[in-house]
Protein backbone atom coordinates (compact mmCIF):
# COMPACT_ATOMS: atom_id res chain seq x y z
CA UNK A 1 0.00 0.00 0.00
CA UNK A 2 1.19 3.59 -1.27
CA UNK A 3 0.58 6.11 1.70
CA UNK A 4 1.20 9.63 1.04
CA UNK A 5 1.22 12.64 3.21
CA UNK A 6 0.00 15.98 1.99
CA UNK A 7 1.36 18.51 4.80
CA UNK A 8 1.02 22.34 5.03
CA UNK A 9 -0.54 24.87 7.78
CA UNK A 10 -3.93 24.90 5.87
CA UNK A 11 -4.63 28.16 7.77
CA UNK A 12 -7.30 27.47 6.75
CA UNK A 13 -8.19 24.71 3.88
CA UNK A 14 -8.79 25.95 0.64
CA UNK A 15 -10.11 24.46 -2.57
CA UNK A 16 -6.71 24.81 -3.80
CA UNK A 17 -5.92 22.35 -1.00
CA UNK A 18 -8.54 20.16 -1.39
CA UNK A 19 -7.90 19.83 -5.38
CA UNK A 20 -4.61 18.62 -4.73
CA UNK A 21 -5.83 16.38 -1.73
CA UNK A 22 -8.33 14.92 -3.61
CA UNK A 23 -6.51 14.41 -6.84
CA UNK A 24 -3.52 12.51 -4.79
CA UNK A 25 -6.22 10.46 -3.72
CA UNK A 26 -6.93 8.97 -6.62
CA UNK A 27 -3.26 8.55 -6.97
CA UNK A 28 -2.24 6.48 -3.95
CA UNK A 29 -3.79 4.05 -1.83
CA UNK A 30 -4.20 6.43 1.20
CA UNK A 31 -3.35 10.27 1.49
CA UNK A 32 -2.54 11.71 5.20
CA UNK A 33 -3.36 15.47 5.26
CA UNK A 34 -0.94 16.60 8.19
CA UNK A 35 -1.07 19.75 9.82
CA UNK A 36 2.25 21.08 10.74
CA UNK A 37 2.46 22.05 14.55
CA UNK A 38 4.60 25.45 13.77
CA UNK A 39 5.13 27.42 17.13
CA UNK A 40 6.99 30.05 15.67
CA UNK A 41 4.33 30.86 13.10
CA UNK A 42 1.26 33.06 14.25
CA UNK A 43 -2.05 31.31 12.69
CA UNK A 44 -5.84 31.97 12.79
CA UNK A 45 -6.72 28.79 13.52
CA UNK A 46 -5.02 26.62 15.95
CA UNK A 47 -4.48 23.13 14.85
CA UNK A 48 -7.36 21.37 16.08
CA UNK A 49 -9.53 24.29 14.56
CA UNK A 50 -7.53 23.28 11.45
CA UNK A 51 -7.65 19.00 11.83
CA UNK A 52 -11.54 19.66 12.75
CA UNK A 53 -12.08 21.96 9.42
CA UNK A 54 -9.86 19.59 7.29
CA UNK A 55 -11.79 16.46 8.57
CA UNK A 56 -14.72 18.12 7.79
CA UNK A 57 -14.04 18.91 4.68
CA UNK A 58 -12.32 16.01 3.34
CA UNK A 59 -15.30 13.71 5.01
CA UNK A 60 -16.41 12.14 1.95
CA UNK A 61 -12.81 10.91 0.48
CA UNK A 62 -12.43 7.54 1.94
CA UNK A 63 -9.02 7.27 1.91
CA UNK A 64 -8.07 10.51 3.63
CA UNK A 65 -6.92 10.35 6.97
CA UNK A 66 -6.14 14.10 8.52
CA UNK A 67 -3.29 14.30 11.32
CA UNK A 68 -0.75 16.90 12.53
CA UNK A 69 3.00 16.43 13.67
CA UNK A 70 5.54 18.94 14.87
CA UNK A 71 9.05 18.14 14.08
CA UNK A 72 11.05 16.79 10.43
CA UNK A 73 8.59 16.00 8.06
CA UNK A 74 10.46 13.28 7.02
CA UNK A 75 10.57 12.22 11.00
CA UNK A 76 6.66 11.96 10.22
CA UNK A 77 6.99 10.08 7.05
CA UNK A 78 9.00 7.23 8.99
CA UNK A 79 6.36 6.80 12.13
CA UNK A 80 3.50 6.93 9.66
CA UNK A 81 5.31 4.40 7.45
CA UNK A 82 4.91 6.90 4.38
CA UNK A 83 6.67 6.39 1.08
CA UNK A 84 5.41 10.04 -0.84
CA UNK A 85 5.50 13.76 -0.30
CA UNK A 86 2.60 15.57 -2.37
CA UNK A 87 3.13 18.96 -2.86
CA UNK A 88 1.14 21.47 -4.79
CA UNK A 89 2.42 24.06 -6.94
CA UNK A 90 0.96 27.12 -8.03
CA UNK A 91 3.48 29.05 -9.95
CA UNK A 92 7.18 28.71 -11.25
CA UNK A 93 8.16 30.87 -7.92
CA UNK A 94 7.22 27.53 -5.38
CA UNK A 95 9.60 25.38 -7.49
CA UNK A 96 12.70 27.22 -6.12
CA UNK A 97 11.58 26.68 -2.40
CA UNK A 98 10.00 23.30 -2.87
CA UNK A 99 12.68 21.43 -5.31
CA UNK A 100 15.24 22.84 -2.23
CA UNK A 101 12.83 20.77 0.52
CA UNK A 102 12.41 18.07 -1.81
CA UNK A 103 16.31 17.69 -1.88
CA UNK A 104 17.15 17.92 1.56
CA UNK A 105 14.43 15.35 1.68
CA UNK A 106 16.14 13.30 -0.38
CA UNK A 107 18.92 13.51 1.42
CA UNK A 108 17.96 12.29 5.28
CA UNK A 109 15.46 9.47 3.56
CA UNK A 110 16.69 8.00 0.42
CA UNK A 111 13.45 6.26 0.69
CA UNK A 112 10.73 9.01 0.56
CA UNK A 113 10.09 10.57 -3.64
CA UNK A 114 8.27 13.91 -3.39
CA UNK A 115 5.06 14.01 -6.21
CA UNK A 116 4.60 17.45 -7.06
CA UNK A 117 1.46 18.15 -8.47
CA UNK A 118 0.33 21.65 -10.19
CA UNK A 119 -3.06 23.07 -9.10
CA UNK A 120 -5.73 23.47 -11.45
CA UNK A 121 -5.72 26.56 -13.16
CA UNK A 122 -8.83 28.32 -11.26
CA UNK A 123 -6.98 27.80 -8.06
CA UNK A 124 -3.22 29.28 -8.95
CA UNK A 125 -3.66 32.53 -7.14
CA UNK A 126 -4.94 30.61 -4.42
CA UNK A 127 -3.72 31.12 -0.61
CA UNK A 128 -4.59 30.97 2.70
CA UNK A 129 -3.00 34.68 2.86
CA UNK A 130 -5.29 35.59 0.51
CA UNK A 131 -8.32 34.32 1.80
CA UNK A 132 -7.81 35.42 5.36
CA UNK A 133 -7.14 38.89 3.95
CA UNK A 134 -10.01 38.62 1.93
CA UNK A 135 -12.25 37.85 4.93
CA UNK A 136 -10.70 40.44 7.06
CA UNK A 137 -12.48 42.63 5.22
CA UNK A 138 -15.86 40.72 5.31
CA UNK A 139 -15.60 40.16 1.73
CA UNK A 140 -17.56 36.84 0.32
CA UNK A 141 -14.62 33.80 0.04
CA UNK A 142 -17.29 31.27 -0.70
CA UNK A 143 -15.23 30.17 -4.22
CA UNK A 144 -12.22 30.11 -2.32
CA UNK A 145 -13.26 27.73 0.73
CA UNK A 146 -16.21 25.26 1.15
CA UNK A 147 -18.77 26.86 2.96
CA UNK A 148 -17.84 24.98 6.93
CA UNK A 149 -14.42 26.89 6.25
CA UNK A 150 -16.00 30.03 5.30
CA UNK A 151 -18.41 30.43 8.29
CA UNK A 152 -15.34 29.44 10.86
CA UNK A 153 -13.56 32.47 9.36
CA UNK A 154 -16.61 34.94 9.58
CA UNK A 155 -17.04 33.84 13.10
CA UNK A 156 -13.05 34.18 14.07
CA UNK A 157 -12.81 37.26 12.50
CA UNK A 158 -15.96 39.39 12.86
CA UNK A 159 -17.89 37.41 15.86
CA UNK A 160 -20.37 35.84 12.88
CA UNK A 161 -21.71 32.71 11.82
Amino acid sequence: MTIAVCSGSFDPVTYGHLDIISRGAKVFDKVIVAVLINAKKKSLFSVEERVELLRQVTAGMDNVEVDSFDGLLIDYMKKRNAQVIIRGLRAVSDFEYEMQVASINKKLNENVETFFMMTSNQYSYLSSSIVKEVASYKASVKDLVPLVVEQALMAKLHGEG
